[in-house]
């Protein structure tokens, strides 16, 4: 069935029609059947080829979703782990602002129109947070042995920072694109009613 739709079909058809005319117009003879298969045959051969079909790409909300799942278990991970009080916060705080652009609503949708953003916290959530918080898992020990260095609690503090001031500028730029959303509403709105 796919066939009858073809670009094959349809200029080998197309090619046997012209066949045809010849035929009633007396050019193709006795030998008219040869002439339009040949014809068919060869509007076949010189059509174009199919497209290929557009790759299945998943749904925004779905990957959405999955980044949910992550974030859940990162929550699961990170609650096991004794922080220093002020990387304790910092991590605090940015779970709280990764949980409120997780929440499904308003900013789900405006999130699934923007790749970078769900590119954004995909990454804090599946790779910036828990290395940030294994490294300094790992390193903790070390600094017992190495007197003088600057304690790991310092450099967590800090990447716990540039990943809540990443978020709060993702944050900002969603809020910044809901306002422009109801602006164009509300002048839709005003130019219906002119």
């Amino acid at each position: 069935m796919g066939y009858l739709e073809s670009r094959k079909n349809i200029a080998g058809s197309a090619c046997g029609l012209a066949g045809l005319v010849l035929t009633f117009t007396g050019v193709a003879g006795p030998y008219w059947p040869v002439v339009v298969v040949g014809l068919y045959g060869a509007g076949a051969l010189i059509a174009p080829p199919e497209r290929p079909a557009l790759p299945d790409f998943p749904d925004p909300s779905a990957q959405l979703d999955e980044v949910r799942a992550d974030f859940d278990r990162l929550k699961a991970y990170v609650a096991d782990i004794e922080l220093p009080p002020a990387a304790g916060g910092r991590l605090t705080e940015l779970t709280e602002l990764l949980t409120a652009l997780l929440d499904p609503g308003w900013v789900t949708e405006i999130l699934v129109q923007d790749p970078e953003g769900v590119h954004t916290l995909s990454r804090a959530v599946r790779q910036d947070v828990p290395e940030a918080v294994d490294t300094f898992v790992r390193t903790r020990w070390w600094t017992r042995l190495a007197p003088g260095q600057e304690p790991p609690e310092r450099h967590l503090e800090r990447q716990l920072t540039l990943l809540h001031e990443e978020a709060e500028r993702l944050a900002a730029g969603l809020r910044e694109t809901e306002a422009r959303r109801q602006e164009s509403h509300t002048r839709y709105l005003e130019d219906r009613s002119q």
